[in-house]
């Protein structure tokens, strides 16, 4: 859908709290029990984890569309550190209504970069998002969850800070570097990732996803929090026999 923002002012003027509302607190909260507790009903074999997407740089995308964030963010710097302000403050309470239901772990998603890094200064960042995130997760914390922050893109360079707001474990396609979380957090973070590119699934031959599972194990497997996951997951558009050939040779290949 086309962005209903036409000039980057009236971007730079938006309250998401006061356009979008606080839902009632009490109501969120029951309304997120329900969720978990009846989704672990369903899946008592699995962890169900709560989740929210529109965090920060999401909810501000979603909101302007990236046209108009990135004219915005162009045009002052200061005040659309303030819009995005008020994304933080209706996740925020979100963040709350999570922190009081018995749900142990929570994926926090905000793909804040693209493919190529950061798409504005990473002063920025630092400065105005990674704080307000150490804020959001703050009343998890203090309430004993376990928080997995989710980005697509390349965030490489960010990996330490966002560790240092308080990430449990990370979640990332394969731009962001292995390599370097497995170094540095192999062994203290949950890692749900890989150097297999849905891409590769897509695209590639036998031979080129068995590489990129090759790559991964030897680096990898012996990291107590690693889950194998493919970079933005597994599209409808794979091709079913790669597909199956990913996960045999991975089942094969796995492990412990």
């Amino acid at each position: 859908a086309a962005s209903p923002f036409t000039e980057p002012e009236q971007v730079l003027a938006f309250d998401a709290v006061e356009e979008y509302g606080l839902p009632d607190f009490d109501e969120l909260v029951a309304f997120y029990e329900r969720c978990y507790t009846g989704g672990q009903a369903a899946h008592p074999e699995q962890i169900l984890t709560g989740g929210y997407y529109k965090t920060i740089v999401s909810g501000a995308i979603d909101a302007f569309g990236w046209e108009m964030l990135l004219l915005a963010a162009a045009v002052d710097k200061r005040a659309f550190a303030k819009v995005l302000d008020s994304f933080f403050e209706l996740t925020l309470h979100h963040m709350k209504a999570w922190a009081a239901t018995s749900c142990p772990v929570m994926i926090q998603h905000d793909d804040m970069v693209w493919t190529q890094g950061a798409f504005i200064h990473p002063d920025f960042y630092r400065e105005v998002i990674f704080p307000r995130y150490q804020r959001l997760w703050a009343p998890l914390k203090e309430a004993g969850k376990i928080v997995l922050y989710c980005s697509d893109g390349t965030w490489t360079e960010f990996v330490d800070d966002v560790a240092a707001a308080g990430a449990d474990g990370f979640i990332f396609e394969p731009t962001t570097s292995l390599d370097y979380v497995v170094e540095r957090y192999g062994q203290s973070k949950a890692i749900i990732g890989s150097k297999v590119d849905c891409r590769t699934l897509t695209f590639g031959t036998r031979e080129q996803i068995q590489a990129e599972i090759d790559a991964t194990l030897a680096i990898a497997k012996d990291c107590p929090g690693f889950m194998f996951a493919v970079g933005n997951h597994i599209p409808s558009n794979v091709p079913v026999d790669n597909g199956l050939f990913y996960m045999d040779y991975l089942r094969e290949h796995w492990e412990r």
